[in-house]
């Protein structure tokens, strides 16, 4: 359970680093090639969610990793669950159907890991 997990971290983490950095570096206009969604919410909320993104995506592997803090990975892998359940709702509002089964399956595999890490495999933490 434990190598399934940590394989799951590694690559929520990735996608999460790759799509959050996007969101948080580019400008509007490029990412609006990509995200037609960017240009109807403002710029502020684009940033916060790439910054989210980002965060989590750290917070999925840094404190298990270095086991400081290690009860912040299931925090973090809910934390992403709940952007993707928001993702998949705004989709939604806007008739996107197509765009709502993706953040679905993401939430769920961030969800996996935080009830995974809470209850099922545990990282210790470091002793001093």
């Amino acid at each position: 359970m434990n190598i399934a997990l940590w394989i799951l971290q590694v690559l929520l983490s990735a996608m999460f680093l790759m799509a959050g950095t996007a969101k948080a570096a580019q400008p509007i206009d490029v990412l609006a090639e990509r995200m037609t969604w960017v240009t109807d919410v403002a710029p502020g909320l684009v940033r916060f969610i790439g910054l989210a993104e980002v965060l989590g995506a750290v917070g999925l592997i840094l404190p298990a990793m270095m086991r400081t803090l290690p009860w912040l990975t299931p925090l973090a892998s809910g934390g992403l669950a709940v952007v993707m359940l928001l993702a998949a709702g705004f989709h939604g509002s806007r008739d996107e159907n197509d765009m709502v089964g993706l953040p679905v399956v993401v939430a769920l595999l961030a969800a996996t890991v935080g009830y995974g890490r809470w209850k099922l495999a545990p990282i210790a933490p470091r002793r001093t």
